[in-house]
């Protein structure tokens, strides 16, 4: 961990292995993203139909490419960014016209970076730094690849809808590619506070996203109070509504976004910035089993732990199952110590 010179008292982490910020459910989500099948088929169809060029070009021609000439202050904050996740090449960034607040990595072997000019009029510089950063680690996660494969099969699942042969298939693909990307959304949200470094301006992107105008107007307290209410609240026909509601997302909703971040604050941003982060050049050397297992501890975890109500029927119910189990299993080790010709002992 160094100081990033390029603004004093902001630190930069060189070497950077992108499983400082990650997810755990990002990276499990993508192995079992993978294990789909025709997932591999499809990604190596998608990646020779469209090819690097045809993404580059379209924006070249449609959108203000951002440089010391154009957009010179996002250019600085790209350049920080890069600097700061330690990420070379830096990536081209364009400015694309749409009121819609959106900004996204995309393209194959070399990935750019989009930003709506709807999304540049809601957010302020430190806000922007963030936004800007949370692209810069899907470049660096690699994520740009699997976002235009999905945008791709997309498209094209929308114009295949009246063919019932082989859309289906493109619909799991496409659910698994949205239940990964929205993992891959948290994941790249910290990596945007590591760039920024200021959880409060993270805090006011995600309620600008969510509809606030004002920042004096804003209460963030009362923010995040919204998504432990949505979390915990109602019943289970509340829990079915909210798989339904985000099966098709391919973005968490504004105000648990906010405070997933804000846990992350709590447990894990203070070891990063303090140096304590893996490294990249050690990368090829960490287990794959060791993602599925982490991503398999943060989604049992999040089970366990839910005020969701349908969680906690369920939770309830696998602790029955699992005493019922375990009743069982001793009775058939006594049985089985004392010899096949005796019966399992009752416990009562």
């Amino acid at each position: 961990m160094t100081e990033d010179t390029s603004r004093p008292g902001r630190v930069r982490f060189p070497d950077l292995s992108p499983r400082a910020y990650e997810h755990p459910a990002d990276r499990g989500a993508l192995v079992a993203l993978r294990a789909i099948p025709g997932f591999d088929q499809v990604l190596k169809a998608i990646s020779g139909a469209i090819g690097e060029r045809s993404v580059r070009l379209a924006f070249l021609a449609t959108s203000i490419r951002v440089s010391p000439r154009q957009f010179s202050e996002l250019h600085q904050v790209l350049s920080e960014c890069a600097t700061t996740l330690d990420l070379q090449p830096v990536p081209e960034l364009y400015v694309h016209r749409d009121p819609v607040p959106n900004a996204m990595a995309i393209g194959l072997d070399k990935p750019i970076i989009v930003i709506s000019t709807g999304m540049l009029d809601i957010v302020d510089h430190e806000g922007l730094r963030f936004v800007v950063g949370h692209e810069v680690g899907h470049v660096l996660s690699g994520h740009a690849l699997y976002r235009t494969m999905l945008l791709q099969l997309i498209a094209i699942a929308n114009s295949i809808q009246w063919m019932p042969i082989g859309a289906w298939g493109l619909r799991a693909i496409i659910l698994g590619l949205n239940e990964w990307f929205r993992k891959s959304e948290l994941s790249c949200d910290r990596a945007g506070l590591l760039c920024g470094q200021d959880p409060k301006a993270a805090l006011r992107v995600h309620a600008a996203l969510a509809g606030a105008k004002d920042p004096d107007e804003m209460d963030t307290t009362a923010f995040l109070d919204q998504a432990k209410e949505y979390e915990s609240g109602g019943d289970i026909r509340d829990s079915f509504l909210k798989i339904l509601q985000t099966a098709d997302l391919t973005h968490p909703m504004a105000a648990l976004r906010a405070a997933e971040l804000q846990k992350w604050v709590q447990d894990g941003y203070e070891d990063v910035l303090a140096g304590n982060y893996p490294r990249r050049s050690a990368d090829k050397d960490a287990p794959l089993s060791e993602d599925v297992k982490a991503a398999a501890a943060s989604y049992r975890k999040d089970f366990e732990t839910s005020a969701d109500p349908l969680f906690k029927v369920l939770n309830k119910a696998g602790t029955v199952i699992s005493g019922v189990g375990g009743s069982a299993a001793n009775r058939m080790r006594d049985w089985w110590k004392s010899g096949p010709g005796s019966r399992p002992n009752d416990d009562r």
